[in-house]
Parts: structure tokens; C-alpha cells; sequence
């Protein structure tokens, strides 16, 4: 296991799509041991492959480490429910905060790294990260997808807690 550089914005590898995953081998669990090393190392909640330099369809989210981490191969989303819009931030884009408007319920069908399938369902927070990593695997990067990004007094506004996004700007309805 070892920590891995990510990348930033301006990268042309966070703009491809990435491969699917086929061979659930040795290095397949190398690279989601570094992927969860380096994500708890940045101290984000999400990290996908190609926010490494590899091209490959895994993602790593752990909201919660006492619930542990999901490690997901191949994901793709299968059902959304309501909508929710939020603050969003990016390892692949420090210092930059957006307000993007997802879904409030995801569920995702996706493989573990011995490639049995496995399906999860998200609210809230997990289902922000799971939208934002799986774009990842895509080529998109959050604030393209933004309604907007925040100016860095506005996040420092934010940060201090004389700015709130919970009034008409941020929205959360269940279906």
C-alpha cells in the first residue's frame, strides 16, 4: 500500500473516460489499497482512479470510518430519487467550492475488488459523493456541472459561518 499523487485540475487524464475493469487481480487490489490510502491520507470523502492517472473504473468513498469503506468496481448508477443542491469541493481541484444541484436518493450496482456484484443505495452526503466520483470515471469534473462556483471570500464567508446555503439556494425534496 502506498500514497499516490492526485491530480489536478488541468490534467488531461481527469477528462477521459475510463476502461472497465476485467481482470480482478493482485494489482486491481494494489491500486484500491493506495486509493484508500491516499484518500484517507487527503482527508476527502471520495476518490476515484483517474484522480490518480489510472484510467480504470474504481471509485473509494468513506463518509463515516466507522462505517468503513466502499470500494466500488465498475459502478454505474441504476435509480435516482429527489433532488438536493449543496456545497461540493473536489482533491482534484483544492481551494474550489461550487453549489451543484443531485439527486437526493442514488442507488449504484457495482462489483468488489474480487468482482462479485453488489448493489448500495445512498442518501444525502453519500449519494453527493457517489454522483461526484462516478463522474469522475467519465471525464467530468464537478464544476462543469455547477450552478455555480464560489468566490474564495464567499467560502471563507461559508467557512466561518456568516454565509448559509440552507435558504433558497439549497434544495432537498424526496420522491
Amino acid at each position: 500500500m502506498a500514497l499516490r499523487e492526485i491530480v489536478k485540475k488541468g490534467d488531461d487524464v481527469l477528462t477521459k473516460k475510463c476502461r472497465e475493469v476485467v481482470k480482478f487481480d493482485e494489482r486491481l487490489s494494489t491500486l484500491i489499497d493506495d486509493l484508500i490510502d491516499t484518500l484517507r491520507n487527503s482527508g476527502g470523502v471520495g476518490l476515484a482512479a483517474p484522480q490518480v492517472g489510472v484510467l480504470r473504473r474504481v471509485v473509494v468513498i468513506e463518509i463515516d470510518p466507522e462505517q468503513g469503506v466502499l470500494e466500488l468496481v465498475n459502478p454505474r448508477i441504476i435509480e435516482t430519487h429527489g433532488e438536493q443542491c449543496g456545497l461540493e469541493g473536489c482533491l482534484s481541484l483544492p481551494g474550489e467550492w461550487g453549489i451543484v444541484k443531485r439527486p437526493f436518493k442514488v442507488t449504484v450496482k457495482a462489483q468488489n475488488r474480487k468482482g462479485e456484484e453488489y448493489t448500495v443505495t445512498g442518501e444525502e452526503l453519500l449519494a453527493r459523493c457517489l454522483c461526484h466520483e462516478l463522474e469522475h470515471l467519465d471525464g467530468v469534473l464537478y464544476d462543469t456541472v455547477a450552478d455555480r462556483m464560489l468566490s474564495p471570500v464567499e467560502v471563507e464567508k461559508y467557512n466561518a459561518g456568516e454565509l448559509d446555503f440552507a435558504d433558497e439556494s439549497y434544495v432537498k425534496t424526496e420522491d
